[in-house]
């Protein structure tokens, strides 16, 4: 629906307004048309999306190029050195795995609540979940540095009786992600095997077959929607603890220490409602440009942005709320190195750093408490985005900055990434995007078998000269 569109129209002297015109769950399409308009554009794929993808894996090969010139000639080419131990690896493996809770947020929660706006947008949401964590499952890897022992890091029997050291931080990091991954990708796939066998039903040559394996036999039949419906809602309710975790699991690696300025029983608050915040932009982001480049303006409304721009925006305004409590602590605390940290921050080297995140972070959450800026997409798309950059900063300050200052100040210094560190990072981004790419060409991006169970909800009704929407209450 264009823009120019008045908000009201008249039909017969019928009152519409364009919020009910704009509901996804009222159209009016049938069945076969709504599999046509999902199909579609996965088969539609022009010269702009190859090179893309060839760009982008060039980047990626690029960054495994860096990785194995790090393994040969050791860890000190990334420009890790003392007293930053954790440099661009764990800030991007924070963000990563930061980025990867709005899946969990979008699709399970709002299950549990019954919100239909979410029908369309869920599988975009948990494919995203599922990309950024294996992109922050590199980063243990890249980061332990002599990969070919990790194996000393999976707990089984063995002559020496050696086991990991589950009191390591990186133990937990494992744990939490595979959990994570193992249960957001089973949560994922379960949701594909409708429309799986829809995409099976009405496709040909590769694709058919592909399907045909994939949907594991799908028929819809009575039996399978209630073990559908009932191993979904148990995914649901497990998966919020397990998101919940992770992130605090993340934090831990931090709070646990006696570094000046990680010390604080707030990280794990902090560190969740940053990963929403975060997250939920991605989404975004991706949403925004995936209906322009597959041209899904039908399923993916302005209802859908309008609804996840407030998320941001809430989301945004809790986070602002907690790091300004975490910074009146520092503040109030006043140690002698805190004082340095803060002065580095506020007015130091890091100041560019610093400001850069607020205001990456604090417009947008201004600007999207208008309704006409988070219906407009490409106004969502430059706030979303200028939010990820913020959160990227505000991970980098957190890991790197923190380091920089220490109790020993013979043992302060600086930073500096080299090619081979930002070549890495550059890869996971390039993974991440070439990743979801593919999948949105494979796979039915939108649920279409959730819309169709939501349409069954829906309906309008004339109140004097005005129609509006009712909602029968299915079980």
């Amino acid at each position: 629906m264009s823009d120019s569109v008045s908000r009201i129209k008249k039909s017969d002297g019928i009152i519409i307004p364009e919020d009910v015109r704009d509901q996804l769950l009222l159209t009016t399409l049938s069945d076969d048309e709504l599999n046509q308009k999902m199909l579609g554009p996965m088969q539609k794929t022009g010269p702009m999306f190859w090179t893309a993808v060839v760009v982008l894996a060039a980047i990626f090969a690029w960054g495994l190029y860096a990785w194995g010139y790090q393994i040969y000639w050791g860890f000190g080419v990334s420009g890790i050195n003392r007293p930053v131990y954790w440099g661009m690896y764990i800030t991007t493996f924070v963000f990563w795995v930061g980025i990867s809770h709005a899946g969990t947020m979008i699709s399970a929660v709002l299950r549990i609540f019954k919100a239909d706006w979410r029908r369309p947008i869920t599988r975009g949401a948990e494919a995203m979940t599922a990309f950024a964590l294996m992109m922050a499952g590199l980063f243990p890897l890249i980061h332990v540095g002599r990969v070919w022992k990790v194996y000393w890091m999976i707990p089984y029997p063995n002559n020496r009786h050696l086991w990991p050291n589950f009191q390591s931080p990186l133990m937990w990091d494992m744990i939490a992600i595979t959990t994570y991954l193992v249960g957001s990708s089973l949560y994922l796939y379960l949701a594909l095997l409708p429309d799986l066998g829809m995409a099976r039903d009405n496709s040909t040559g590769w694709r058919y077959k592909l399907y045909r394996i994939l949907a594991l036999g799908w028929r819809g039949t009575e039996p399978g929607w209630h073990k559908l419906e009932t191993a979904l809602g148990i995914f649901a309710i497990v998966i919020i603890p397990v998101f919940l975790s992770v992130h605090s699991i993340v934090s831990w690696d931090f709070a646990v220490t006696s570094q000046p300025g990680w010390h604080s029983t707030i990280y794990p608050l902090l560190f969740i409602i940053g990963a929403i915040f975060s997250g939920l932009s991605a989404l975004g982001s991706i949403l925004v440009v995936v209906r322009w480049g597959m041209k899904l303006d039908f399923f993916l409304r302005k209802e859908h942005l309008d609804n996840v721009g407030k998320l941001v925006m809430v989301a945004g305004l809790f986070w602002l709320y907690i790091w300004f409590a975490s910074l009146i602590v520092n503040w109030y605390g006043n140690m002698p190195v805190i004082r340095e940290l803060m002065h580095d921050e506020f007015s130091g080297e890091m100041a560019p750093f610093f400001y850069t995140m607020m205001i990456a972070n604090v417009v947008p959450i201004i600007l999207l408490m208008f309704r006409r800026v988070r219906r407009s997409p490409i106004l969502l798309l430059i706030l979303t985005l200028s939010v990820n950059v913020g959160m990227y900063v505000e991970r980098f300050l957190l890991v790197s900055g923190s380091l920089l200052r220490n109790y020993l100040p013979f043992n302060w210094g600086q930073f500096r990434p080299t090619w081979v560190s930002l070549s890495i990072v550059a890869m996971t981004f390039a993974g991440f995007i070439l990743f979801y790419m593919l999948f949105t060409r494979l796979i039915p991006y939108v649920p279409v078998w959730e819309v169709k169970q939501g349409r069954l909800r829906y309906g309008t009704r004339l109140v004097g000269r005005v129609q509006v929407p009712t909602i029968t209450q299915v079980d």
